[in-house]
């Protein structure tokens, strides 16, 4: 007995339908693996850091012992070159980074921290315990209005902030040591020879 025409083209109607999902599945893990989140634009570039005020991390572990203050948007008019650093106790690279956004604190450079949405009190005190707390200033966004202000798209990200308290450069993702020596460095060195704001 062999099988009819109609029979014979069921199979091969299904197989076309599985082609085109492997193949826009495939293209969709491209796309994810090839994105570069450094290429995402910033419209802030040059623009006043948005007002916010934060709420200090109630019992952040302090080098001075002194209590660790949150801060705002003032806090980064004072005219000197600072760097806002947004992270999170549960965020991987966000502990890989750590060390280097230490070592800059150590050059004197005063870096702010804003714990991101979604961490809780006593993750971000375990995290800064563990590792230690390289910021000036950690405020709270437990709501994360001040990273959308900023336009975040995840954490790790990091701003150079000139006297002004204008936004010079953003580095969204991990920072390395090639991307401070090439691109934060260099942002730094730039936006403190800006104008002072009019």
């Amino acid at each position: 007995m062999t099988d009819t025409p109609e029979k014979q083209t069921k199979p091969r109607r299904l197989v076309l339908p599985v082609v085109i999902v492997v193949a826009v599945l495939s293209l969709l893990y491209y796309q994810l693996r090839t994105g570069d989140p450094q290429s995402l634009p910033s419209v802030l570039i040059g623009k006043p850091v948005p007002d916010f005020q934060l709420a200090a991390l109630p019992g952040a572990p302090s080098p001075t012992g002194l209590p660790v203050p949150g801060f705002s948007s003032d806090e980064l008019k004072k005219g000197r070159v600072s760097l806002i650093n947004v992270w999170a106790s549960w965020c991987a690279p966000c502990q890989v980074e750590h060390p280097l956004i230490t070592d800059l604190a150590r050059q004197g450079i005063p870096v702010y921290g804003i714990n991101y949405k979604g961490d809780t009190p006593e993750g971000a005190k375990r995290f800064l315990s563990r590792l230690g707390n390289p910021y000036k200033a950690v405020g709270v966004d437990d709501t994360g209005r001040v990273a959308i202000d900023f336009g975040v798209y995840g954490v790790p990200e990091t701003f150079v902030i000139d006297g002004a308290g204008r936004i010079a450069y953003r580095h969204a993702g991990q920072l390395t040591e090639e991307v401070i020596a090439q691109k934060i460095k260099p942002a730094m060195e730039k936006a403190a020879k800006a104008p002072p704001q009019s």
